[in-house]
């Protein structure tokens, strides 16, 4: 059953982050792991599991946790679009660091190890008791202050108001420990973050922010469920990654929903 609640966790914790960022920088490229989180958890899960210092999970939690609070501490300084630039050089940067630990594995079962996680499921192994409350704690807090923010994000989005940098810096930690809450268990699920939120503007114009989280948290939700059945027991004897099943089942999706919103 743990796995299951994973999988609605993922579907609410992802998408809702992805939402959170698309508004705070008014643009539908925004993405979760476009400020370093999604390299960050990668590095983590390569160095615990090449050192053993501390299980994968662990791993993860910590070095996402130590990104959201440099980036957090960057935003305090700088503009949201000067921000973006800083992200992505900033996660190409903590990339590289993980491409060296894993092309240095000391075995093969290790970097075996490493790269199933990275490709996401809902296996949860190595997964602690302790591991599962921080992870709750941390989801518990990502949401409510997702709910707290959704009126003046959804101003800020429309342009009514601008949010102040100290501001701006405590969401974008919020949402880092929202999708860390996940990420550092499941590995790193592309697709939903992004891809979600903009098929949900296609359904339902951008307004209220609760209506976006909302509605991407029941298409992402919905997608995962299908998503874990299918790698879980219409696998035809291969692992099916979580991240790359999904993409392949929701593009013609993708594809119906664009058509129809390009038409409007």
């Amino acid at each position: 059953m743990l796995n299951i609640l994973y999988v609605i966790l993922c579907g609410i914790a992802l998408p809702v982050g992805g939402v959170q960022m698309q508004y705070l920088w008014r643009n539908q490229l925004g993405d979760i792991y476009s400020l370093g989180l999604g390299s960050a958890a990668c590095l983590g899960a390569a160095v615990a599991t090449m050192t053993g210092w501390c299980s994968l999970t662990s791993g993860a939690f910590v070095c996402q946790i130590a990104c959201a609070v440099i980036v957090s501490l960057v935003a305090l300084c700088i503009s949201t679009s000067r921000l973006i630039t800083f992200g992505i050089l900033f996660g190409t940067f903590v990339g590289s660091l993980g491409t060296i630990v894993v092309t240095n594995a000391p075995t093969g079962d290790l970097l075996k190890q490493y790269y199933l996680w990275g490709a996401a499921n809902f296996r949860m192994e190595g997964v602690s008791g302790a591991d599962v409350a921080l992870s709750a704690v941390l989801f518990a807090a990502g949401i409510a202050s997702a709910l707290i923010s959704a009126r003046p994000l959804t101003r800020h989005y429309k342009g009514e108001i601008e949010l102040p940098n100290w501001r701006k810096a405590l969401i974008l930690f919020m949402v880092s420990m929202l999708v860390t809450s996940v990420v550092s268990i499941c590995g790193t699920i592309g697709f939903v973050s992004l891809a979600i939120p903009n098929l949900a503007r296609v359904i339902v114009r951008p307004g209220d922010i609760r209506v976006q989280y909302a509605l991407s948290s029941a298409m992402s939700v919905a997608l995962l469920l299908l998503t874990y059945v299918i790698v879980s027991y219409c696998n035809f004897g291969i692992y099916l990654p979580v991240s790359a099943t999904m993409s392949i089942i929701a593009l013609p999706l993708m594809v119906i929903l664009f058509r129809k919103g390009s038409s409007v």
